[in-house]
């Protein structure tokens, strides 16, 4: 396989990744999924093998937590993440490293500037030959734990949704089966998600239009369906929104960046 088959550029890998990111949100809104209450019965190899067993862990996690279906949630939520740290560490050192080796990659850029065919072959041979000497994996290497972490992220909200104990339940000032009357915990998931959007785009090696499209939709239409669907379903996205704030926080950044990201400098 030749070397333009061997690189993905950062503009094809950054829409591979706002392609994943809408199809799965539009997953997580109920298209063609059955809503159905979820038991061990329940046929299909997604249910069976990922769906019913995110339910059982969160009613076996509630009854830990004194039969508190809104703590159950919250510790489930943080649970999968952990154990989804150890993918997302690989991503960060990654990223890292592609934020590094930038000022070299621009210089080789201007070096071979010219558009024909053969300065192009040129300018990628050099670029895969600075990815091997410095370790670097340009190809799936951002894609690769989204992708994994997706079906495993969906499943689990099918399992807060088809399971029927939650329903029956509150939490603070919500009922976890019904929208929130204050409209406080859809303004919170969506705040969540605006944050941790911004935080990771920051971070990005190079400005690409399709994540910063995908960061203003995200949050919108977090709001908008955190609006009609049950709080329980809210609590997750806040939850995951805040881990996924402290995960970049701790992983990827300076704690002096900290304040310039969220003033947008």
């Amino acid at each position: 396989m030749g070397i333009n088959h061997q690189i993905l550029t950062f503009k094809v890998k950054n829409f591979i990744l706002l392609l994943v990111s809408i199809l799965s949100f539009l997953a997580l809104t109920g298209c063609g999924m059955e809503k159905v209450p979820i038991t061990a019965e329940t046929p299909g190899v997604f249910n069976h093998f990922l769906v019913y067993p995110f339910s059982w862990l969160l009613l076996k996690a509630a009854i830990l937590f004194g039969n508190s279906y809104g703590l159950s949630i919250i510790g489930v939520t943080v649970l999968i993440r952990v154990a989804l740290l150890p993918l997302m560490v690989k991503q960060s050192k990654n990223m890292k490293l592609m934020r590094e080796l930038q000022p070299k990659l621009n210089l080789l850029k201007e070096k071979y500037a010219k558009k024909d065919e053969v300065t192009q072959k040129k300018l990628q041979e050099e670029m895969m030959m600075l990815f091997k000497s410095e370790g670097v994996n340009p190809i799936g290497s951002g894609c690769l734990p989204v992708l994994i972490q997706m079906p495993i992220m969906i499943a689990f909200y099918y399992a807060i949704m088809r399971t029927e104990e939650l329903a029956r339940h509150s939490f603070l000032w919500f009922d976890l089966g019904a929208a929130d009357p204050f409209y406080l915990l859809p303004i919170l998931a969506a705040l969540m998600t605006y944050l941790q959007l911004k935080v990771s785009a920051s971070l990005q090696p190079v400005a690409n239009n399709q994540l910063a499209i995908l960061n203003n939709i995200m949050p919108v239409m977090i709001l908008v369906f955190a609006l009609n669907l049950p709080s329980a379903l809210s609590l997750y996205w806040v939850i995951g929104g805040v881990f996924g704030i402290v995960q970049t926080y701790f992983l990827n950044i300076d704690r002096s960046q900290v304040k310039e990201i969220v003033k947008g400098q």
